[in-house]
């Protein structure tokens, strides 16, 4: 199918970079030394900026200190660290001006993982270092549309975790789900309206006057609008 938008707002983890190993790595040893599930841990952790994780789990302690070791061993782990299928080539496709990049990680580490992984920064880029509220709250995405100058409603949001749908959507945007590290039925309930393999489910049809792509599972005959 093929659906029209004024811009695309990316997340950038498990939509356009792999990171899920280092992040489990770094969250998984943090969690150890602190005395807290590890996969428990990892789970809350994913998708929303680290300061929130830790005030959640430490709310007694030093959370900028703890929020710059963690920070830290993100930035030093990035075994793994790779381009998901498409994603590259998605964005050379895409004009600079309709697209952003809305990411839960600090502007320092998310340049490092984005150079790591072959992919340019982009023009328009939203990370934690900018924001007040994270994901779930709308306040990144909302932010980038601003930054585009254009309408939130007319944006399409690609998203791989619950909390980020839900965040595009209490932005008003229509959101592209990727089961990258939840299944379809968690992206379902936090409101997906297409849920789609990974970024080579994703063409450019047509950019005049806004974007025109075309939706299709590329990788498995599985394509799904939730609205179905």
């Amino acid at each position: 199918m093929e659906i029209s938008c004024a811009a695309i707002l990316f997340d950038m983890d498990g939509v356009l970079i792999d990171s899920t190993p280092a992040v489990a790595r770094v969250w998984q040893g943090w969690a150890r030394e602190r005395g807290f599930d590890a996969e428990e841990v990892v789970r809350m952790a994913h998708g929303r900026p680290s300061l929130a994780t830790i005030r959640d789990l430490l709310p007694e302690a030093d959370h900028e200190a703890e929020n710059r070791e963690v920070e830290r061993r993100e930035i030093a782990d990035l075994e793994g660290v790779v381009a998901l299928p498409g994603a590259r080539e998605l964005l050379a496709s895409l004009p600079a001006e309709r697209y952003a990049i809305v990411t839960s990680s600090t502007r320092q580490l998310a340049e490092v993982r984005l150079r790591t992984a072959g992919i340019a920064r982009p023009k328009f880029f939203v990370t934690s270092s900018e924001i007040v509220n994270g994901k779930p709250h709308p306040e990144p995405y909302l932010k980038a549309a601003e930054k585009l100058g254009v309408n939130r409603r007319e944006c399409v949001v690609v998203e791989d975790a619950p909390s980020g749908i839900r965040s595009g959507k209490a932005a008003g945007a229509r959101v592209i789900a990727f089961p990258t590290t939840a299944d379809a039925a968690e992206l379902r309930a936090a409101g997906a309206d297409w849920i789609l393999d990974n970024c080579e489910g994703i063409a450019l049809k047509g950019a005049l006057g806004g974007l025109r792509l075309a939706l299709q599972d590329t990788m498995r005959d599985r394509f799904q609008n939730t609205h179905r």
